[in-house]
């Protein structure tokens, strides 16, 4: 599960919550059926990933990977730099742990890089480094907390693919903690929509992107940004925008705001009238920023498109994708109708 939501909306803290970093004001906290609301973090079996990866960088990348199981394995004795060598048993288990440790850097293509330190290693070696010391735990749940923000942007795309084989090749339950819509809807299976605090929608990336609850959902979610219609329904129903009636019946008279994604505007010589104000080309296709009335909207065209500023385009939209919503910002239900014409 992805929770995507923009800065200071309230995910690291809950993800600290979950870890037993910080403590929950109210509610109870559950990981695979048991309440761990009061227990210690060790006692959780969860497994942090940081942004700031927090790897040790006087220890070498194999021995990072290799904290979690040294503590959970040897006595703070057997740990003992110089005396824990010679303990009975201390061998046998350093040796298991070096094997494990070798087990999960070959899949990440750590192997090599076991013995520098941090410092010698890449952005991307020491984001790998710090999965494999999760992974290395077997945990019962990831906690992933914005883990590829301080990667470049090719890197991300690789790094992104990793996480999603390590998630399925170990199978544990993983919340990955974004501002990334882009990583939010490629990577999970669910995404919950989060801000100010609140949980706005927990659903399928496709399902959130093509049936948002919530206006703040349709903003959000969405490149380029989501066309936004100031529209009125009459005591009938009828859907009226800049007085022509449109093919859409909503449930409930009053001013509702229609949205509408750039892949569902269209060109059509019956349509609205809108001016063009500027247009890009971004090789496969583009995109026509347009004024209607007091409203912008952006159009994905062919990428042939020749569109000019101020030249003026009639547009349409496939009702059957149109959203509308209310005045509180909640999704009203919305009937596609033959519209009269103007």
């Amino acid at each position: 599960m992805a929770l995507l939501g923009p800065s200071g909306c309230g995910k690291t803290t809950l993800m600290r919550i979950i870890a037993g970093i910080q403590s929950a004001d109210s509610g109870t906290v559950r990981i695979g059926g048991r309440e761990v609301t009061r227990l210690h973090p060790a006692e959780r079996n969860v497994a942090m990933v940081f942004q700031s990866y927090a790897l040790y960088p006087h220890l070498t990348a194999g021995q990072n990977i290799a904290v979690p199981l040294t503590m959970r394995r040897l006595s703070a004795w057997q740990r003992m730099p110089l005396l824990g060598g010679f303990l009975p048993g201390s061998r046998a288990v350093r040796t298991a742990i070096a094997n494990d440790v070798a087990g999960i850097a070959e899949p990440l293509g750590l192997g090599p890089l076991l013995g520098r330190k941090p410092g010698q290693l890449s952005g991307g070696q020491r984001q790998r480094v710090a999965l494999a010391r999760a992974v290395v735990r077997e945990p019962a749940v990831f906690l992933l907390d914005e883990p590829l923000s301080n990667l470049d942007a090719a890197l991300r795309v690789t790094t992104r693919r990793e996480i999603v084989d390590i998630h399925r090749r170990v199978g544990a339950a993983t919340l990955y903690v974004t501002h990334d819509q882009s990583e939010a809807l490629t990577m999970a299976d669910r995404v919950a929509v989060m801000q100010a605090g609140e949980i706005l929608q927990i659903a399928t990336p496709e399902e959130i992107y093509r049936n948002p609850v919530d206006l703040r959902v349709a903003r959000f979610i969405g490149s380029p940004r989501i066309n936004l219609l100031d529209v009125t329904a009459d005591p009938q129903g009828q859907v009226w925008l800049e007085g022509r009636a449109v093919p859409l019946h909503a449930g409930q008279p009053g001013p509702l705001t229609l949205a509408i994604r750039p892949e569902d505007l269209r060109f059509d010589t019956e349509g609205f009238d809108t001016r063009v104000e500027h247009a890009e080309f971004l090789g496969d296709h583009g995109l026509v920023h347009l004024r209607l009335g007091q409203a912008e909207l952006i159009l994905r065209a062919p990428a042939d498109l020749h569109a000019r500023p101020g030249e003026v385009m009639r547009i349409s939209f496939d009702p059957t994708c149109a959203l509308l919503f209310g005045a509180d910002g909640r999704r009203v239900v919305a009937h596609q109708r033959e519209a009269a014409r103007a």
